[in-house]
């Protein structure tokens, strides 16, 4: 009886395992249209006021009603996607460059070079980025570019550390002896034989980066330390739409909802990535 209860139950496991990715593919797809058509896809005018409006609840042309301004909401939603992601795009995309190069240069040569990237990175590791964030940009002045460099600095540390521990395992292996034997330089060695096999590091560091500064920079947002300049941002919804839940909670709830689900999305994918990236490599 457990035997085909068993049975029974695997199916229903795998088809929720594979489900679950293409949902939070789907929903990134949806995210990315925003990111890139949001303001074109919005049926009002993001920033067009209507003051005798105020704040109302969904209905009378307003998706998702409007804001102690007028605006739409569903409008700022969608026009806020491009300023929400693109900065932690960005930060994931810097740090895979610096910590990639960094990492496994210092597995590579070990040494001199092994030991300077080491103590950078524990030193700037050492400090709280998002504090650190908050206090440089107020004192230099909000900045939505400012802040993404300042992120990059500050979490590059941890994407050196993993690539360098992943490619430390690969420069023991005989395959990059024989590459060494054979004259390949080395950037010719660590581009074409180590970066592919550390690759399933490489995507799950680079999405999981990609989800902290989406969610620290909806923060700094929400904090009003910075945002996108003259553009919707869902952590400067959020905290606008706080002190008018009562009125119309969809003023929180969706900002709220969409940095959730595109954080839990890129996670989950990144889980998927890293396990079908490491069994390929396995079969191979």
């Amino acid at each position: 009886m457990q035997a085909d209860l068993a049975s029974v139950a695997r199916p229903a496991t795998g088809r929720r395992i594979r489900f679950a990715p293409l949902l939070s593919a789907a929903f990134l797809l949806l995210v990315a249209i925003g990111v890139i058509a949001g303001k074109w896809l919005a049926p009002r005018d993001p920033d067009a006021q209507d003051p005798g409006l105020s704040v109302t609840m969904p209905g009378q042309g307003h998706l998702l009603g409007t804001d102690q301004l007028g605006r739409d909401v569903f409008s700022q939603l969608l026009a806020g996607t491009a300023a929400a992601v693109i900065g932690p795009l960005a930060v994931a995309l810097g740090c895979v460059l610096i910590g990639v190069s960094l990492g496994m240069a210092a597995a590579y040569f070990g040494g001199v070079v092994d030991t300077l990237v080491n103590r950078l990175a524990d030193l700037v590791y050492a400090l709280p980025a998002l504090l650190i964030a908050i206090v440089v940009v107020g004192v230099v002045g909000g900045g939505y570019w400012i802040s993404v460099g300042l992120l990059v600095v500050l979490s590059v540390p941890a994407q050196i550390r993993l690539c360098r521990s992943a490619a430390m395992v690969q420069v023991r292996l005989p395959y990059v002896d024989a590459a060494r034997t054979a004259g390949l330089s080395p950037m010719r060695t660590m581009v074409r034989h180590v970066l592919p096999n550390i690759l399933p590091i490489v995507v799950t560091t680079f999405l999981l980066d990609f989800v902290s500064t989406l969610i620290a920079m909806a923060a700094l947002s929400f904090l009003g330390v910075t945002g996108a300049a003259g553009s919707p941002d869902w952590g400067t919804m959020l905290a606008n739409g706080q002190p008018l839940v009562a009125q119309n909670p969809w003023l929180s709830i969706t900002p709220a909802v969409l940095i959730i689900a595109t954080a839990a999305s890129a996670t989950l994918l990144g889980d998927t990535a890293h396990e079908w990236l490491t069994n390929k490599g396995t079969a191979r």
